[in-house]
């Protein structure tokens, strides 16, 4: 019994810590889709020297917001993860072409182990599925 309780506080805890992973994340990115939206000099500039037209920042920053969106909802959250890599792995792709300094190339990769993380600890399929536990 006592094994239960402790398997039971382990998931709520890992339940909590993901949940709280995941707001972080969403907070983060809906800032950054908001920002592709507002267009402030940091993402004009930003755009400028990875050579996307500003022109496109609209359409990036609505991207963004419906993947993110797509990961913030439960039911739908993994396909969001996936989507969510997808973009992240273009912002990897765009670092390299440009010969960006390391941190910020291999930050949307960092960003992306969060996303996964987050996901992982709040829920108990994905778990299932990659631990391999029925």
């Amino acid at each position: 019994m006592q094994l239960n309780a402790q398997t039971a506080l382990v998931s709520n805890k890992s339940l909590w810590t993901g949940r709280i992973l995941s707001v972080l994340v969403v907070l983060f990115l809906v800032f950054d889709s908001f920002g592709k939206f507002v267009k402030p000099i940091q993402v004009v500039e930003g755009s400028v020297r990875l050579g996307v037209p500003i022109s496109l920042s609209v359409t990036i920053g609505t991207v963004l917001l419906v993947c993110t969106i797509l990961y913030a909802i439960p039911r739908s959250a993994f396909l969001g993860a996936i989507l969510l890599t997808g973009y992240l792995g273009g912002a990897v792709a765009i670092q390299l072409r440009v010969g960006s300094p390391m941190f910020e190339t291999i930050f949307p990769v960092i960003f992306g182990v969060l996303i996964w993380a987050g996901l992982f600890l709040r829920d108990a399929r994905l778990r299932s599925l990659i631990l391999h536990r029925s």
